[in-house]
């Protein structure tokens, strides 16, 4: 996949979400927040990245010291400062090296996992402003199943990293099956328990719960942007395994 490309393609979708709103709306996906402080995150988000990626920290960028931090009061130069950040995150990986070591929350990783991690970031923050005005939400399957992929890998880190109960027991196991036409093994995932960590690969299995859907609706039903009763995901075996997964992993 080509990273960058489809994130470019994901801040403008972004971006097109925000013409002419009252971005005082709130976010019912994002407690809390309007869509005016959603666009900020997002667009403060790729700059902060940048900035690490720019340069070559070893260590976290206090979000107070993201250099124009803040988008500009009109809409046309908000959206203008919208797609800059992404740009300037491109080409600080660009400059700095794809491969050059850089900070990031999971330890230290090459200056692209951010491109990576800020095209997931924004596709489900899309659809949390699209969720938020009633819109439509569309993703191309590879990037939905991509997303999915990227969360797993991210849980395999962190979960029970602080101590906090593993988002399933020993012997129980969740499978995901993407039913997008040309996926292949990219549209399975079977998670599970090693050791004191979680686990996962692209295998077939049954799971003790078992999801089976569109990549977009499992990716939207795993970040909790969507409950399952309004989506058409199947759901195998025992629920309360798929919820006690909901209530120990992150938004």
């Amino acid at each position: 996949m080509d990273y960058a490309a489809a994130f470019l393609d994901e801040n403008r979708a972004f971006s097109e979400l925000f013409h002419e709103v009252d971005d005082s709306h709130p976010v019912p996906t994002c407690p809390g927040w309007s869509l005016k402080q959603l666009f900020r995150h997002v667009g403060r988000g790729d700059r902060w990245a940048a900035q690490i990626v720019r340069d070559r920290l070893g260590e976290p960028l206090d979000v107070r010291s993201v250099e124009a931090g803040k988008p500009p009061p009109d809409p046309a130069d908000a959206i203008s400062w919208l797609h800059g950040g992404a740009q300037r995150l491109l080409d600080a990986v660009e400059q700095s090296g794809v491969e050059t070591p850089v900070w990031t929350f999971l330890g230290e990783r090459p200056a692209n996992w951010w491109i990576r991690r800020r095209l997931h970031e924004t596709s489900v923050h899309r659809a949390d402003a699209a969720i938020a005005l009633g819109r439509e939400f569309t993703l191309e399957p590879a990037v939905a199943a991509d997303g999915i992929t990227e969360f797993l890998e991210r849980i395999a880190i962190q979960a029970g990293s602080t101590g906090e109960p593993l988002p399933l027991a020993d012997d129980q196991t969740l499978h995901l099956h993407a039913t997008d036409p040309g996926l292949g093994e990219a549209g399975e995932w079977t998670v599970g328990v090693s050791g004191t960590a979680i686990s996962w690969s692209h295998e077939h299995g049954k799971g003790s719960a078992a999801l089976r859907g569109a990549a977009t609706e499992l990716l939207l039903a795993m970040a909790r942007r969507t409950p399952l009763a309004d989506t058409g995901i199947e759901l195998f075996g025992n629920e309360a395994v798929w919820q006690n997964w909901l209530e120990r992993t992150p938004l």
